[in-house]
C-alpha cells in the first residue's frame, strides 16, 4: 500500500491514503481498450514531449512486450502509439484520427513529433509478446535515434490498467499523494471513517477529492464524465452496423432498443434496458468510440449502465445527486481495488476488470438507494465474490467476444448484489477487504494465458471466420 508523507503541519504525519481522484479513475478517452489503448497513447504522448525536449529525434522505436504486444494488433496499440507521439490525447482527439495511423506509415512515412518530422516505418512499432517485463505484463520501451543512431531518449512505460501509466524510474502518473482528509487504506478503514463522522461513503470520498480541488470543480468534473457516459449510451443505442476487427460482430444494442421501445412500458422490464445500456457502451467502445473508462475500457459499461437503470427510477429532480452520490462511491471502492488489487486485465484476468466494475456499481446502486455505508461494503463484496477468477480471453485479441455481453451480465450481478445487500443489515462475513485480497491471490495464480494475452480459453477454443 502506498503512503505518502504530507507538508508541515497538523497533517504532516497523516498517511496519504489510498484514494484515487474519480477525475482519473473515470477517464474519457477512446475505445477499444484503456490499458492497450488509451494508457499506450498517453505514454507515447509523454514520450514525444520528451523527444523534442531532447532537442529532436531522426528516428523513433517502439516495441511493446507483454500482453501489449499478444493483443495489441485487436485493441488498436499501435495506431494509439503512432497517434499518441504525434501530440493526441485520448481526452480530446477524434477517435477516427487515430484509426490507421500506424498502417498509414507503410515502408516508412513521417510522424510530426514535437513540431519536428520524424521518419517512422510499421516495422518500427514491433509487438513483442513473449518478452515481460518482470514489472507488469504492459510495457513499452521507446528509443529515439538522432541521424548519426545515437539514442537521444530512450524510456520504459507500463500501463498499468484503466489508462494509467508508469514510467520506468519515474513517478506514477496519476493523482498526486496529497494529505487526504480520510486516508483508508482498506474497506474497514473507509467505514471506520463513516461511523466516526456519521458521513456515508460518497461524503468521505468527497472530501478527499476536495484535498486535490475546490469542491465546485469536483462536482462540475462528475457532471461532465455522465454527460460522456449518457452521451455514449445513445450513441451506442443508435448506431447500426457490423463491429471492426475480422469477426463481424453485428451490433445489437439499436435493434434491442427497438423492440422494447415497440413493445410500449407496459411489456418491457428494467433489466431489459439494463442490459441493453451495457451492450450499447462496450459496442461504442469495441468499434474505437468515445468512452469513459470505469474503470477499464473492457468493463466501461457496466457502471453506465447500473447508474442510467438507476436514473430511469427516480424523477429528474433528483438526478444529479444520484449521480454525484453513484460515483463517488463508486470511486471509494475503485480506489481499494486499484491499490490493494488490480484493475489490469493483463495483470489479474477479466475480474480485475468487469468484476472490480460490477463490485463499483453494486456499491453506488446501494448508496443512491439509500444504503448504509455497510451495506454499501456489503453490495461491493456481493459482486465481486461472483466474479472471482473470471479470465481476460478475447477472441482475436479484441474487446467484443466475450467482452460486450460480458458487461451485461455484470450490470445484471451489480444490480443483484445492491438489493440482496439491502434487505439485509449490512453484517456478513465475507468483509469486502477479504475479498479483495482474494481477488488479488487469484491474479497472481491465474495462468497468463488467461489474462489478456488471448492465448487460452475462449480465444483459441472459437474459430475466427
Amino acid at each position: 500500500m502506498r503512503r505518502g508523507t504530507a507538508a508541515a503541519g497538523a497533517d504532516a504525519i497523516r498517511p496519504a491514503g489510498i484514494h484515487r481522484s474519480a477525475l482519473d479513475l473515470f477517464s474519457i478517452g477512446i475505445g477499444p481498450s484503456s490499458s492497450h489503448t488509451v494508457g499506450p497513447m498517453r505514454a507515447a504522448n509523454d514520450f514525444g514531449r520528451r523527444i523534442a525536449d531532447a532537442g529532436g529525434a531522426a528516428r523513433v522505436r517502439i516495441r511493446l512486450l507483454g500482453s501489449l504486444g499478444a493483443t495489441g494488433i485487436g485493441h488498436g496499440t499501435p495506431d494509439a502509439v503512432v497517434a499518441g507521439l504525434a501530440g493526441l490525447e485520448p481526452e480530446t482527439c477524434d477517435p477516427a484520427a487515430v484509426r490507421g495511423c500506424w498502417q498509414a506509415l507503410g515502408s516508412g512515412g513521417t510522424v510530426r513529433i514535437g513540431g519536428a518530422d520524424v521518419t517512422m516505418a510499421m516495422g518500427d512499432v514491433e509487438l513483442a509478446p513473449l518478452t515481460r517485463l518482470p514489472r507488469h505484463p504492459n510495457a513499452m520501451r521507446c528509443i529515439a535515434l538522432d541521424a548519426d543512431g545515437e539514442v537521444v531518449a530512450d524510456e520504459t512505460y507500463y500501463s498499468v490498467g484503466g489508462g494509467f501509466i508508469e514510467r520506468e524510474g519515474g513517478t506514477p502518473v496519476g493523482t498526486p499523494e496529497v494529505a487526504f482528509p480520510f486516508p483508508y487504506v482498506s474497506g474497514a478503514e473507509l467505514l471506520a471513517f463513516c461511523a466516526a463522522t456519521g458521513h456515508d461513503i460518497a461524503r468521505i470520498a468527497l472530501g478527499n477529492e476536495c484535498a486535490l480541488r475546490p469542491e465546485a470543480a469536483v462536482l462540475a468534473g462528475l457532471d461532465t464524465i455522465w454527460a460522456a457516459m449518457a452521451d455514449c449510451i445513445r450513441a451506442g443505442l443508435t448506431t447500426h452496423g457490423v463491429l471492426p476487427g475480422g469477426l463481424h460482430v453485428p451490433r445489437r444494442a439499436p435493434a434491442v432498443a427497438a423492440q422494447l421501445e415497440a413493445a410500449g412500458p407496459g411489456s418491457r422490464h428494467a433489466s431489459d434496458w439494463l442490459d441493453t445500456y451495457a451492450l450499447a457502451v462496450n459496442e461504442e467502445n469495441a468499434a474505437g468510440g468515445r468512452v469513459v473508462t470505469a474503470p477499464t475500457n473492457g468493463a466501461a459499461g457496466i457502471i453506465p449502465a447500473v447508474l442510467q437503470y438507476a436514473l430511469d427510477g427516480m424523477p429528474a429532480e433528483a438526478h444529479r445527486a444520484a449521480v454525484h452520490t453513484f460515483l463517488l462511491t463508486a470511486t471509494a471502492v475503485g480506489s481499494l481495488y486499484a491499490a490493494n488489487a488490480s484493475i489490469s486485465g493483463a495483470e489479474s484476468g477479466c475480474q480485475g476488470e468487469v468484476g472490480s466494475a460490477s463490485s463499483m456499481a453494486a456499491g453506488g446502486l446501494c448508496a443512491v438507494l439509500g444504503g448504509t455505508p455497510s451495506q454499501v461494503e456489503n453490495a461491493a463484496e456481493i459482486a465481486m465474490e461472483h466474479n472471482l477468477g473470471l479470465t481476460c480471453d478475447p477472441v482475436g485479441g479484441l474487446v467484443q467476444i466475450p467482452c460486450i455481453e460480458r458487461n451485461a451480465v455484470g450490470a445484471s450481478k451489480a444490480v443483484t448484489a445492491a438489493r440482496m445487500a439491502l434487505h439485509g443489515d449490512g453484517s456478513h462475513l465475507v468483509s469486502l477487504d477479504t475479498v479483495i485480497e482474494t481477488m488479488r491471490q487469484t491474479g497472481v495464480d491465474m495462468s497468463a494465458k488467461y489474462k489478456e494475452t488471448s492465448t487460452g480459453g475462449l480465444a483459441v477454443n472459437v474459430v475466427e471466420c
